[in-house]
């Protein structure tokens, strides 16, 4: 009794535990009637000190209740009959025989539990409560005392267990290994009522089982063709409800053929489930902020082309690279020459003179020079640095706007910060003249304001050709 009632706990725990991930399909046993037949051998556990060995016979009816998961619980009916004896009476007891055999027959119900292993193995547990009718004879044939005299009723209830594992032939059908435990409700099976040891019959028996009512599942993915709406599901991929692939990302890629999961809600892949890269830049189309670049134009992490000198004009078009920041430059990345920032030649291949507008090349009312000016001042330098006999004046003007000692002290100011530019490069600082000449001898009117515009400036002007 103990012992049944220790195996029935552990029935209950193992209903609860959760042997494998449940899914949102019923497994293929759901709902699946199954009839068993099974023989084997018996062995008993009496008062008499010796048993030995019979046989029993057993069939079953069996119903497996629906499940999620790789278990499933069921329903069974059964009956058994088999045999039960023994030789060697206990002494304490009067008027009993040297050799007994009960023939037993039962009838019961109970509940089961079943793991599916693959769908190939079901390693199960059952337990039961039946009613036993049975008879004790003696070596002879003859109904031993107390049965003949009506001592005792010869039918008693008894519970039932079972530990065992099926193994499928097909899907309708197993060879089955299981073993067994009867237990009387009372110590009446050896027609010794009065002994210490409860009668017990332990069973091991083989036999075969046929199952019906189970679904068709053509693609084996756990959902019956019925409710299947993706027939044909290659083996071993996981799939929904409805027999469809897992597409986690909700991309339209099932997850077993996704090569970019996770990909963001919305999104429009390939057939790789990847995002789109319309123009190959390597930068999927929803990140990429300028669709479109030409093939094998090197981009940013947005998707642009790279501007390495940042003029604004990307790399692969631009055809002055690594032109100063600031600088205003043309279509094709190179800086833009502004009419003021004349360059004269009065002989070829001299440079005679160079005229650096102030408001391009100057931070206003300021002698800060801006980068405008470094592009004309370094074409400048390389003929400096080429003529060493050349002396040079750089002279700063103004507009007429102002006093004259304001502007020639502003002039000066402009012309120093050119001299200091060209010194920074390379020229020597004796052959370059400083002079601020303020307002005096305009270029232009200064009535107007783009002629006080060329009025404010700076001049460079070769003095001499010696080295006098």
């Amino acid at each position: 009794m103990k012992i049944f009632i220790l195996s029935l706990l552990m029935l209950l725990g193992i209903t609860q535990f959760n042997w494998a991930q449940e899914t949102s399909r019923l497994n293929t046993m759901s709902n699946v009637f199954g009839i068993t037949a099974e023989g084997g051998t018996t062995f008993g556990m009496t008062d008499y000190t010796k048993s030995k060995v019979n046989y029993d016979l057993k069939g079953s009816l069996e119903y497996y209740l629906p499940s999620f998961a790789k278990g499933n619980i069921g329903f069974s009916v059964f009956g058994q009959t088999g045999f039960l004896s023994g030789r060697g009476a206990p002494q304490v007891v009067q008027n009993t025989t040297d050799l007994f055999t009960t023939k037993i027959d039962l009838l019961g119900g109970g509940i089961f539990y079943t793991i599916s292993i693959h769908d190939i193995i079901y390693p199960r547990i059952d337990f039961g409560i039946s009613n036993i009718w049975f008879t004790a004879k003696d070596g002879n044939g003859n109904i031993l005392p107390f049965n003949s005299t009506g001592a005792y009723s010869r039918y008693m209830l008894a519970f039932n267990g079972d530990v065992g594992a099926r193994f499928m032939l097909s899907k309708n059908m197993s060879i089955n290994l299981t073993g067994g435990i009867i237990v009387g409700k009372k110590d009446y099976l050896d027609n010794v009522k009065t002994g210490s040891a409860i009668d017990m019959l332990y069973t091991a028996n083989a036999g075969i089982s046929y199952y019906f009512g189970r679904l068709k599942d053509s693609d084996g993915d756990g959902v019956p063709d019925s409710k299947d709406m993706c027939p044909n599901t290659p083996l071993n991929v996981k799939v929904d409800e409805f027999g469809c692939p897992l597409d986690s990302d909700g991309d339209g890629v099932p997850d077993y053929l996704d090569k970019c999961p996770n990909t963001p809600t919305g999104v429009k892949v390939d057939a790789d489930g990847c995002p789109l890269d319309s123009d190959g830049d390597g930068v999927p189309d929803y990140l990429d902020k300028c669709p479109n670049t030409p093939i094998g134009v090197k981009v940013d992490a947005n998707g642009c082309p790279l501007d390495s000198d940042g003029d604004g004009v990307p790399d692969y078009l631009d055809k002055c690279p690594n032109t100063p920041l600031g600088v205003q430059v043309d279509a094709d990345g190179c800086p833009i020459k502004k009419e003021k920032e004349t360059v004269i030649i009065v002989q070829p291949g001299e440079m005679e003179s160079v005229v650096l507008n102030g408001d391009a090349n100057f931070e206003f009312n300021k002698s800060v020079l801006l980068p405008n000016a470094y592009v004309v001042l370094d074409s400048l330098v390389s003929t400096m640095m080429k003529h060493h006999e050349y002396k040079w004046e750089i002279g700063g003007y103004t507009d007429g706007i102002g006093s004259v000692n304001y502007n020639i002290k502003l002039s000066q100011r402009r012309a120093q910060a050119v001299v200091d530019y060209l010194v920074s490069k390379g020229v020597k600082n004796n052959k370059l003249k400083v002079t601020g000449y303020g307002k005096a001898n305009p270029i232009a009117t200064n009535d107007t304001p783009e002629g006080r515009s060329m009025n404010r400036r700076v001049e460079i002007k070769v003095i001499s050709k010696n080295n006098e």
